[in-house]
């Protein structure tokens, strides 16, 4: 094997094909090792580049039949537990035949010299397991999966592989990561499902029901459902319907049908997710608490003189309202003083002997809520303590959390279902913080919990807008007000190389890239001392294209880290050294989407790749590598949470679909000491003046405002 890529498996091979002597053969190859014979249907091809090979569009082992080539397959290690000396002593016994009774007598094995009954029973189980994986790759490959995919496949399903997915293919996009249902589909359709197949038209509907939930969405309108399903299957809307009635009678989806609309149609986790969370926090806020401060002028007062400061009138009552409300939601945005306000609500709390935890949804959000509070802080997930034994959390409705009072942060970024969690794990006696900035994006992940607990106008929130005076002598943090106003940020005075904010303008991809590199490279850790790794992050609105996340990180990658070690784990390539994110959440081995680290290394042996990840050393394996990629440069909305000391924004009109307030307001907030763009003005001013925020279908606020009779106006 010459060369395979491990996402398309398209692999680049030396044979021995006789009467041609060495050839190269080019194609797609799964489940084949060094040392096979293979019989392939294709045709040669003249390379301008690479010269005549054989351009291969199918094949299929077959075992080789001279003796010759049966001593050099037993003795190749394909056949674990026989090496060279034992190949001969197999050959010399049973001559060319030895293949053949290894397929079918593997009880004759022990009739050679040295093979003992334990022997012959493990050559035998290897034997048949290595076919066995054999015929599943194969047969995976036949039906257009990628070698990648196929092991992930294997792993998950072993042996009962093809059993299963002749019988339901469909289980392919709900059991595996990474494999959508269009994959399915495509399997399905060469196993010979019909297209108006029921179950084919199901699976098509909860695949169009998770699509809209990637983009933010809880539920669909039944109409609409049916009609996109109908346009993306090529099957009768009418089909669709019948199918949603059929999914409602089974629990696999819910159907809802409010008085004065149409019937809307969820997934069953994010409705339940959705209605739980409304009927916790209804019952957080009739639940007793426990006794905050009485003596609070005072307790205010030291802790203004112990930090030195004194609180405007809108934190003093923030603070007061955190002790005197079961429940309270605080947004504001950078400069506001949330931090100094969440400092004293700690201090208050402190003074009653209250237990109180500190979370936030991201690791490094966590890091730096610990930083600025000088508490412990963690991330939810591991506030909760993931079981992945069972897939849930330890912290639950049966087992909640010993816990006075918490204080989550960062609360735009939680995504309903992870809110629902949280809530399910409060008890009722808890009170309950909850701070964020709403006029930054939404989660990720479906729902938009902060907006829908504002919005819903039933439970108490203090909107903080005095810039202080220290915050306001910062470019970044008055120019991110301008830019929510709806105004151009002020522009750096020449000479001003010192500055926190500035603006390069590089109309030309290509010399944006070039700006970039020199910026992050060269510039910035002259100018500020920082690190360019760990210290300076790039961001940029989209993937794909010449300011991508992906074009950014090759090249980031080949200035910043060209000495690094090259690791190739599993067809994908790193290098050590590497920045690298995790982007999924991954509880075995508890690292979760947007976590940075630093590759380390590889395990020779073992074949892990090592990757520093906040201090510890996570260990990846081959099949994991496609929850890894590097992160010299990422998305705003993967940025969501973090704060680096300098950040630089590539912003060009290439961006135009992305470009809007909300994300370019997202991306400059990330940074604590210094913000670079770099890119088009206009790209700028169409951000600026974009303010349409993408409308999210959810139902939480309806919700709260169902069971919360009264209105509570924000303050």
């Amino acid at each position: 094997m010459l060369y395979q890529n491990e996402e398309s498996g398209w692999s680049v091979l030396q044979l021995n094909a006789e009467p041609h002597g060495k050839i190269t053969a080019v194609g797609v190859l799964a489940g084949i090792e060094a040392g096979e014979h293979l019989r392939m249907l294709g045709r040669w091809v003249d390379d301008p580049r690479f010269g005549r090979q054989f351009r291969f569009e199918g094949y299929y082992p077959v075992l080789p039949s001279t003796q010759d080539g049966v001593a050099r397959y037993l003795a190749s290690g394909l056949v674990p537990g026989v090496g060279k000396t034992m190949a001969g002593r197999i050959l010399d016994h049973f001559g060319d035949q030895a293949l053949n009774v290894l397929e079918e007598s593997p009880e004759r094995i022990r009739e050679v010299d040295g093979i003992g009954p334990k022997r012959a029973e493990a050559i035998h189980e290897a034997w048949q397991q290595q076919r066995a994986v054999k015929e599943v790759m194969i047969f995976l490959h036949s039906h257009g999966v990628s070698p990648g995919m196929a092991v992930k496949i294997h792993k998950a399903y072993g042996h009962r592989t093809m059993t299963l997915l002749q019988k339901d293919p469909f289980r392919l996009a709900r059991d595996i990561d990474g494999i959508g249902f269009l994959s399915a589909d495509r399997v399905a359709r060469s196993l010979g499902i019909a297209p108006d197949a029921p179950e084919r038209i199901e699976a098509g509907l909860l695949h169009l029901l998770d699509s809209l939930a990637g983009e933010g969405h809880t539920y669909c309108h039944l109409g609409e459902l049916a009609a996109r399903t109908a346009t993306v299957l090529q099957v009768p809307a009418a089909a669709c319907e019948a199918a949603i009635d059929r999914l409602g009678e089974r629990g696999g989806c819910v159907i809802e049908r409010p008085d004065d609309e149409h019937p809307l149609v969820f997934l069953h986790r994010l409705h339940r997710a959705e209605t739980r969370s409304a009927e916790a926090l209804t019952a957080l806020l009739r639940g007793e608490s426990q006794t905050a401060p009485e003596d609070t002028d005072k307790q205010i007062a030291r802790f203004e003189q112990k930090e030195g400061i004194h609180l405007a009138e809108a934190q003093r009552e923030t603070v007061i309202r955190s002790l005197t409300e079961k429940l309270l939601i605080i947004t504001g945005g950078p400069g506001t003083g949330k931090t100094t306000v969440l400092r004293a609500i700690i201090h208050m709390l402190e003074q009653s002997q209250l237990s109180i935890h500190l979370c936030a949804p991201t690791g490094r959000a966590a890091k730096r809520m610990a930083q600025a509070t000088g508490r412990q802080a963690s991330t939810i997930h591991r506030l909760l303590r993931f079981d992945p034994l069972h897939m849930g959390f330890v912290h639950n409705a049966d087992n909640p959390l010993d816990v006075d009072a918490l204080i989550v942060d960062e609360l735009s970024m939680v995504d309903i279902s992870l809110f629902a969690s949280l809530l399910d794990a409060l008890p009722e006696s808890c009170r309950l913080v909850l701070v964020g900035d709403a006029d930054q994006l939404p989660s990720v992940g479906p729902g938009q919990v902060l907006r829908d607990l504002i919005r819903s106008e039933r439970l108490p929130v203090v909107a903080l807008h005095e810039i202080f005076r220290q915050a306001s002598q910062s470019q970044i943090v008055t120019n991110a007000h301008r830019m929510l106003a709806g105004e151009a940020p002020m522009p750096t005075e020449s000479g001003e190389d010192l500055s926190d904010f500035h603006f390069v303008e590089r109309k030309d991809p290509e010399q944006a890239i070039e700006t970039i590199k020199h910026i992050v490279a060269e510039r910035i850790p002259k100018r500020f001392d920082l690190d360019p790794i760990e210290q300076v992050q790039v961001l940029c609105p989209m993937h794909k294209g010449s300011l991508g996340t992906e074009r950014l990180n090759r090249e980031l990658q080949a200035r910043l880290n060209p000495a690094g070690r090259p690791v190739k784990c599993g067809g994908r390539e790193f290098r050590v050294g590497d920045k690298v994110m995790q982007i999924r959440n991954n509880y075995d081995l508890e690292v979760f989407n947007g976590d940075l680290g630093r590759v380390h290394g590889v395990e020779a042996k073992s074949g892990e790749l090592l990757v520093r990840m906040d201090g510890s050393l996570v260990r990846y394996k081959a099949v994991q590598l496609d929850e890894l990629v590097t992160a010299y440069a990422t998305t705003i909305h993967k940025a969501q949470g973090s704060e680096y000391p300098a950040v630089v924004i590539a912003l060009h009109d290439q961006h135009h679909i992305m470009l809007q307030r909300n994300l370019l307001y997202t991306a400059v907030t990330r940074a604590e000491r210094l913000v670079v763009i770099v890119g088009s003005r206009q790209a700028m001013r169409r951000a600026i003046a974009n303010n349409r925020v993408q409308k999210r279908a959810t139902r939480l606020s309806q919700r709260l405002q169902t069971l919360i009779d009264v209105p509570c106006r924000p303050s």
